[in-house]
């Protein structure tokens, strides 16, 4: 029998290099965010035509918006390196240190899940952003001194799925903090019928949209449905994907109509059937469900709250009346007690 996590760990993989094939590599290729798009093309040019460092970027918003897609082409319109590491794999001064002393002149330097960074390596951080400077303090105790590292100039690119968690001091030092805001329909259905070009899967226009209206405004997630569709329709169907063969298999995946899955359906059913639509603390939906709580707020609450069907209030998370109806509960009454059995 296969170890499970050797087979979870290469479906994961096989999964980056699948989003990674399909990631547009020019701005004129990324659909969607206009506005921060023009933002960039006009640093970017800029700073081409000064053969200077482009300002550093913060990218925040939920995941899977394209943050890290955004980073790469930065990198490939401005035509210099990219070096990507993340927050939680700089645990020490020394592992930031040893990155930045390779980095070349003008590059790119990119940072997923800048919030996450370690307190002193935050603090390291300062300087190689403001002045293109690292301080090593050398020896220990009376004989310690301090050696600075000198940089050359580079452009720093950090992102963020919780903005509010970046410190003011780190923040400031970016000179571009831009929003990823979730995507439209229309938008992302020209994602999954750029996607099933590349894929050399023929997709109907109206299943791209079906496609596109389960994704939760999300292009990652639009991949990755469509590429279960095509799995469907390929062993199911005649491998072309049409509306009823894009509705059969999200069906099959327990992806409704607005893209819920059945996390989703339990939290919503926990607030609504066992606590009567709330209000009721995120700790104790969390344990209801088995899920983290971070999880929830982070990957979860925004969505259904972005549907209406969820809103946050300081005694804690409660239903909507969209959704009593969505989900066919009927609100019960505050005097009234729920059955037990």
């Amino acid at each position: 029998m296969p170890d499970r996590r050797l087979v979870s760990g290469s479906r994961q993989e096989e999964d980056l290099q699948f989003e990674a094939g399909l990631r547009p590599r020019r701005l004129a290729d990324f659909t969607g965010q206009s506005k921060l798009k023009e933002n960039l093309a006009i640093a970017i040019e800029a700073a081409r035509l000064r053969g200077e460092a482009m300002d550093h970027v913060l990218l925040y918003g939920p995941p899977g918006l394209g943050k890290t897609t955004l980073a790469s082409i930065i990198a490939e319109e401005l035509g210099v390196g990219f070096t990507a590491t993340s927050g939680p794999v700089l645990q020490k001064k020394l592992d930031l240190t040893g990155i930045l002393s390779n980095v070349r002149a003008l590059q790119v330097f990119f940072v997923d899940e800048i919030h996450r960074l370690m307190q002193d390596v935050e603090e390291m951080l300062y300087s190689a952003l403001e002045d293109f400077r690292v301080d090593i303090l050398v020896g220990s105790g009376p004989g310690a001194r301090t050696h600075s590292l000198q940089l050359p100039p580079f452009t720093a690119i950090g992102a963020t799925t919780r903005q509010g968690l970046v410190s003011a001091p780190l923040r400031g030092r970016f000179g571009l903090v831009l929003r990823l805001d979730p995507y439209t329909v229309p938008e992302l259905q020209r994602i999954v019928q750029r996607s099933a070009r590349l894929l050399n899967v023929e997709t109907d226009e109206d299943a791209a949209e079906e496609i596109a209206r389960r994704c939760r405004g999300t292009p990652r997630i639009a991949n990755r449905l469509l590429r279960r569709v095509r799995d469907y329709a390929q062993v199911r169907a005649d491998g072309r994907i049409t509306r009823e063969v894009a509705q059969t298999a999200l069906n099959l995946l327990e992806v409704d109509r607005f893209g819920l899955d059945d996390v989703d359906q339990k939290i919503m059913l926990t607030i609504l059937e066992k606590y009567r639509g709330g209000p009721v603390g995120l700790s104790t939906i969390a344990a209801s469900i088995a899920e983290e709580a971070d999880t929830i707020e982070e990957v979860y609450e925004p969505y259904l709250i972005q549907l209406g069907f969820l809103h946050r209030t300081p005694r804690g998370r409660a239903a909507t009346a969209l959704a009593f109806d969505y989900f066919h509960v009927q609100r019960k009454e505050r005097g009234e007690q729920p059955a037990l059995f």
